[in-house]
């Protein structure tokens, strides 16, 4: 794993000599921030350069379990997953929940890959606490646990690939900061962070309201709910009833996805400004059409790419970074034009990958 690179034309031309696939097909090494000592919130953050394995040395059985696919976000680290499955030559089984209320499935969905053979275990976690016994368990047989995406607290974990929410939240806040700074007129904020007590949105409405407590905004009291598309939709109707007078909605990518055509239906477009605190491809594309101010890249696709590639180092006794994920930046319309959509996102019309044979 390299932790320093070369930069400039030279890097370039290493990189096109040493690599067989073309540098459009090779995602590595990709700019991350690792955190130590591993797990703490409050570690230091550092740059590094991520390169995974090129192979691994068997076909080993790895389970991903998912909160959900029912929206752009999971499809773009399933591709991850599958496709650094792919590469590395494992076999992978993925599972979905159906949702964050599903939290007994999403651990029955885990023991019975287990049982079935998985030697590795990858998890975007429904609950930050609520998987813990498990994962101590799955510790004691020996079975590497990534936590991917979401957050857990678990102390037993063998390594994260993830971002801090709490990062994402705070950029998104500090972007509407910036547009209204402490005695500017205040403009009201509705804030739609997502499910109560999934450990990424408590980390999210963290940074989000630190970010802007010095400000010229008041954030409306947090509209917590499942991330499904029509939950999110009866959210925002509610407070777009409730304050009419309401300057811009905040929360996560599918409230920013699906009020973009309630915004167009009311009239509100340049009245009422959307933000995600997270790119999926529909964010992505609002984005670039001017329906959607401005969300933060947290490059799902590496993340599933990373956590895959954690199961395998782990499972071969190979150094690994404890804590790493993609390093973060900020798209908007002054800068998507420049922005390497492959590198965030998964490809146009990509269908769910449950099994890698």
């Amino acid at each position: 794993m390299t932790r320093t690179a070369f930069k400039g034309p030279l890097a370039s031309m290493i990189l096109l000599a040493s690599m067989a696939p073309s540098l459009a097909e090779t995602w590595y090494p990709y700019d991350a921030t690792e955190i130590t000592p591993a797990f703490l919130a409050d570690g230091k953050a550092s740059d590094v350069k991520y390169t995974p394995l090129e192979k691994a040395s068997q076909p080993y059985r790895i389970c991903v379990s998912f909160p959900h696919m029912k929206d752009a976000y999971w499809l773009g680290v399933d591709y991850g997953v599958a496709e650094q499955a792919k590469d590395l030559g494992v076999k992978m089984t993925l599972v979905e929940a159906g949702g964050y209320t599903e939290l007994a499935k999403q651990i029955s969905q885990i023991e019975d890959c287990v049982a079935g053979g998985a030697q590795a275990v990858v998890i975007g976690a429904i609950s930050y606490d609520g998987l813990n016994n498990l994962v101590t368990e799955l510790a004691a047989k020996k079975i590497p646990v990534i936590d991917v995406v979401n957050g857990m607290s678990s102390p037993d974990l063998t390594a994260k690939s993830l971002v801090s929410f709490y990062t994402m939240g705070f950029e998104t806040g500090k972007y509407l900061a910036a547009k209204h700074p402490k005695g500017s007129d205040p403009v009201k904020v509705g804030w739609f962070p997502g499910p109560a007590g999934a450990g990424w949105v408590e980390a999210a409405n963290k940074g989000f309201m630190d970010a802007v407590k010095d400000s010229g905004l008041t954030i409306l009291d947090p509209k917590y709910g499942d991330t499904g598309k029509e939950a999110q939709l009866k959210l925002v109707e509610d407070v777009l009833q409730a304050e009419p007078d309401v300057r811009y909605i905040a929360g996560t990518a599918v409230t920013a996805e699906a009020a973009q055509g309630l915004i167009r239906e009311r009239g509100l477009k340049g009245k009422v400004d959307l933000l995600a605190f997270y790119m999926t491809p529909g964010v992505y594309e609002g984005i670039k059409r001017g329906f959607i101010a401005a969300a933060p890249a947290d490059s799902m696709v590496i993340q599933g790419r990373i956590a895959i590639d954690q199961a395998v180092r782990a499972l071969e006794g190979k150094e690994l970074i404890k804590h790493v994920g993609p390093k973060i930046f900020v798209v908007d319309g002054d800068n998507i034009a420049t922005v390497s959509k492959t590198s965030i996102l998964p490809p146009d019309g990509f269908k769910p990958v449950f099994t890698v044979e």
